[in-house]
Order: structure tokens, then sequence, then C-alpha cells
């Protein structure tokens, strides 16, 4: 059912459906959800915008950032916007983490949330003897992450998945230390239970915690994975602030709204990312 709603307001996100999404997301907080979702789908319009997009990344490749040249096979991404993936600023609130994880060794990447592959590909290529696993329950970002797979040379290392629960992500093979990585809009609470942070005591873990639709979700986070797990809270930083902190040369010769076009992640809230470094695994 909720992939179908997301479906739906995908593909209505840019109608005078919208309207109607904003006005219901004043009431009340749960009244929020298909506004949220609206507005994650819908599309910059202004052409001028779009084109200056199709002039500063022709190649289609991340400029930026801990993944910087990955490559992306067409114009497109998943449950997010698009620029900010190209330009490498994306989530860039977890550099300091990224730059931990890139010192470390794994055997194994789990993307839970995949979208079209940008952490799934990208920290593929960082970890080139690591399997990969990418959940998305979208099967339009399973055909982006692939082809993705595919272009960048990690096709082979590639599993492919939709739907994570707590079985599924007990039945995974896990080697010395695997990186998770989570997005699953809510549905943490479910999947990291008592017995998976167990299951998960020596791995680490990236979890985008999805407080706005469950405020008992980072508390029962801290509560299972605090005695195995030293924990790291990330908080994102607001667009308006990124336009006039974030400094990349791509954004040299834009006025403000180009700036905003391209580093807008077009969330409606602060949210916070869970580091999980596990206390136990290897060093």
């Amino acid at each position: 059912m909720k992939e179908r709603l997301k479906k739906f307001l995908q593909n209505t996100a840019n109608t005078p459906l919208f309207r109607l999404y904003q006005a219901l997301g004043a009431p009340a907080q749960w009244l929020a959800i298909p506004y949220l979702y609206a507005r994650r789908f819908r599309r910059f319009e202004d052409p001028h915008l779009q084109r200056c997009l199709s002039e500063k990344f022709p190649e289609l490749t991340v400029k930026n950032g801990p993944f910087r040249g990955l490559r992306y096979s067409e114009a497109a991404a998943a449950g997010s916007t698009l620029p900010p993936k190209l330009l490498g600023s994306y989530e860039m609130e977890l550099a300091p983490v990224w730059a931990r994880v890139l010192q470390r060794k794994y055997t194994e990447i789990v993307d839970i949330g995949s979208a079209e592959g940008y952490y799934a590909v990208g920290l593929g290529l960082k970890f080139p003897e690591a399997r990969i696993f990418a959940f998305d329950t979208d099967p339009a970002a399973n055909r982006l992450c692939t082809e993705m797979a595919r272009l960048n040379g990690v096709a082979d290392r590639l599993i492919l998945g939709s739907f994570c629960d707590e079985k599924v992500l007990l039945g995974l093979q896990l080697g010395e230390r695997a990186l998770i990585v989570s997005d699953c809009e809510g549905f943490e609470k479910d999947l990291f239970t008592p017995a998976a942070a167990r299951f998960l005591a020596r791995h680490d873990l990236v979890i985008e915690v999805h407080d706005l639709l469950n405020r008992e979700i980072a508390t029962a986070l801290r509560e299972r994975f605090e005695t195995t797990h030293d924990i790291l809270v990330i908080e994102s930083i607001d667009d308006a602030k990124k336009v006039r902190t974030r400094s990349y040369p791509e954004l040299d010769s834009c006025d403000a709204a180009m700036r905003l076009f391209l580093l807008s992640e077009n969330r409606h809230a602060t949210i916070e990312w869970f580091w999980l470094a596990s206390k136990t695994g290897a060093a």
C-alpha cells in the first residue's frame, strides 16, 4: 500500500494536486506525509535551471565529495533530487563519517533504500573487494541502480533485492565487517529489531532516522545499539544555509536561484543520521 501511495504521489506531484498535499501539511503532523512525499518528487520546472544543469554536468559524473567520479547512466534520481548528487554536495553533513568509513575495510556494503545507487555503487567503487547488497522496493530505482553498477564496473558484485525486513537482514551472510547504510522512510524501528542489533554487533551502520514519521525511532535505536556501538548523531543542514556556506567550483558563476537549485535537497524538516561504529569490530 505504501509503495502504491508513493507511486501515485510521484505521478501527481507536478499537477494541481500538489497544492492539496501542501494544504494537508499544515493542520497536523500526521497529515503532512502526503505533502512530504509529493514535495520530494516535485520537479524544478524552470527550463533555464534544467539547461544549466545539463551544461554543468554534461557527462553526468559526480564532481566533488567522497564519490567524485561516480557516473550516472541518465539524468535521473529515485526519491531524491539529482543536482546535489552530481555536484557532490548531497548529504555532505556526513563527510566526517565517510572520512572514517574510507579508512576501514569492509567485506560487504548493504544499502537499504538504495534508490538509483548513489551510495551502493559509490561505496562499491571505494571498496573494490566488497560484495554490494542493494535493496529498494521501487522497480524503477532498481533498474537505475543496475545500470549505474554496470556503467561503473561493479555489476559483478551487485546483489539486488526488493523489500528488506528483519528476516531478510538476518539471512545475509556477512563477513568480518560490513557497512550497512539505511534510508528506509521510517521503517528502521521495525527493521533494526533487538535481534537484528545483536546480529550486527560487529558491523558499522549509517542510519537516516525518520523521527518526523515516528518519534519512537531514535530512542529505540539508541537502546538497541548502545551496548555494542559508539553512536554519533549528525543533524541535517537547511538548504538556505547551504546556499550561504557551501563552496564548490561549479557554483562560482551561479546566481542565488541556481545555487539553490544545485544544492537543495528539499527536506521539510531537520533530520538526523546515526553513525553506529562497532565497539567490537576489527580495527
